[in-house]
């Protein structure tokens, strides 16, 4: 067996809604190592204001390793199943689940996007997210770098300053460091990254 091989695989389980954090506790209990990425927001009511921190994929939570024990991860209270093809667990590559924890980390501002997997594909040039790629959207009077989560149907953004990333023509050779997903060669056109500077 290779050390590769030999390094437990990423996977998503599927929860009920807004019992993510319990399922990450439990799972966390029962010895498995959880990745549950959250955000912070701010919720307005007529009479208040509340900062709330919501997973930054609903519904779902991370885990490593663990399916030798699999009755045991699908008997925890709140998790439906885990995402998976043709009755197999989805593997989700050490490199994705580092873009997002940087993505968390970072001092940036995160947050889910709708579903977006094409576009102008751009790479960060520097600060603590060096190296990640994604399509570069604008809202209002600022940037978002948007990973999309293809498995999931589902995308995060992160603010960016619009100095800090390069166009890419397309992906390189390797897996790109975006959450989940590989662009597709189809793209549309968000918007021109020469516009914006």
């Amino acid at each position: 067996m290779t050390e590769a091989s030999a390094v437990p695989h990423w996977h998503v389980a599927y929860t009920r809604h807004q019992h993510e954090r319990v399922v990450a506790q439990v799972l966390s209990g029962k010895g498995l190592e959880v990745f549950l990425p959250e955000y912070h927001t701010i919720h307005r009511w007529k009479d208040r204001r509340k900062e709330l921190v919501l997973p930054l994929f609903p519904n779902y939570v991370f885990i490593r390793g663990g399916l030798e024990r699999m009755l045991n991860i699908l008997t925890t209270p709140g998790l439906h199943s885990l995402v998976g093809w043709g009755g197999r667990p989805s593997l989700i590559p050490q490199e994705e689940i580092d873009a997002v924890r940087r993505m968390v980390d970072s001092s940036m501002k995160v947050e889910p996007h709708p579903f977006l997997k094409c576009g102008e594909w751009v790479r960060i040039t520097s600060g603590p997210l060096d190296g990640i790629e994604g399509v570069l959207v604008r809202k209002a009077n600022s940037f978002r770098l948007v990973l999309s989560v293809e498995m999931l149907q589902k995308s995060v953004a992160v603010e960016v300053d619009v100095s800090m990333v390069e166009p890419v023509s397309k992906p390189s050779g390797q897996a790109p460091m975006t959450a989940w997903g590989r662009v597709t060669e189809q793209r549309y056109q968000v918007g021109s990254l020469s516009a914006y500077q």
